[in-house]
């Protein structure tokens, strides 16, 4: 997107492919494991909205079989491309900020790290909701950073000082493009006051691996001429904190912790 307009982390650039095999080793496990608590299985309808890459939706066509329905969209679908995709399995171009259903009926449907970046993330919820049968599921997964704001918790030494600072100017670069940097904590009250019935929440909370620091130098990599041109960090900044990670001189990176919340319609 041109200007100061649209997601930040742009999915057409090159490190994009890198943060979403990231984000898939580092979050794929928390979420099967709470698509299977739904009961997942042949013949469900699903959605799987702002779907990114294809972790999440290749194994849930693989649950739903070929009676089953998962379809998979985003404003950007090039991701979701590749040789032999799933019988059940559907790609569609979609706005859930702007755009109705592209079904309904549905058993579940599931979004992670989508409403935080929606500009309209009410009626985004909302129609997710419209689109549920009677009993159907939905579950959200969204990052909170304001519970916990820095990559290097143990912050120790000038290493883990820069990487903060770094985190500190990606976070003000989100919230003024309008994300929500406080909206995990909210997902069980939002689905409360949507109708939805059995309302629960976890999170999840990496503290270090080779996921989380994959995922830290896509991130720098992607937002590194913002960080520069906001004044945030110069060239050489980011360099040295590059060079810090490589050098394992920040060994312990951690993530925003990925609230997870789910209800069923009435």
């Amino acid at each position: 997107m041109a200007g100061d307009e649209g997601y930040l982390l742009d999915n057409r650039q090159p490190e994009a492919g890198t943060r979403l095999e990231a984000l898939a080793e580092l979050f794929d496990p928390s979420t099967f494991r709470h698509l299977a608590a739904c009961g997942v299985g042949p013949g469900w309808r699903c959605w799987e909205v702002g779907a990114g890459g294809r972790s999440v939706v290749d194994r849930l066509a693989e649950q739903v079989g070929q009676s089953g329905l998962v379809v998979a969209t985003d404003i950007d679908t090039s991701w979701l491309t590749g040789p032999a995709p799933p019988a059940a399995l559907r790609v569609l171009h979609h706005d859930v900020g702007a755009e109705p259903p592209p079904v309904d009926g549905l058993d579940l449907v599931h979004a992670r790290l989508v409403l935080t970046h929606v500009p309209r993330r009410d009626h985004a919820l909302a129609s997710m909701v419209a689109a549920l049968r009677p009993g159907g599921w939905l579950v959200l997964e969204e990052a909170d950073p304001g519970l916990q704001p820095w990559i290097c918790p143990d912050e120790y030494g000038p290493a883990q000082q820069l990487a903060n600072r770094l985190r500190t100017g990606f976070r003000t670069l989100m919230a003024g493009r309008g994300a929500d940097l406080a909206y995990g904590r909210t997902l069980p009250r939002l689905l409360r006051e949507h109708g939805l019935h059995a309302v629960a929440a976890d999170a999840y909370f990496p503290l270090s691996g080779p996921a989380c620091t994959a995922l830290e130098v896509a991130t720098v990599q992607q937002i590194r001429t913002r960080l520069i041109d906001g004044g945030i960090a110069t060239a050489a900044e980011i360099d040295q904190h590059l060079d810090d990670v490589a050098a394992g001189r920040v060994p312990d990176l951690a993530t925003s912790p990925m609230v997870t919340a789910w209800g069923r319609r009435a």
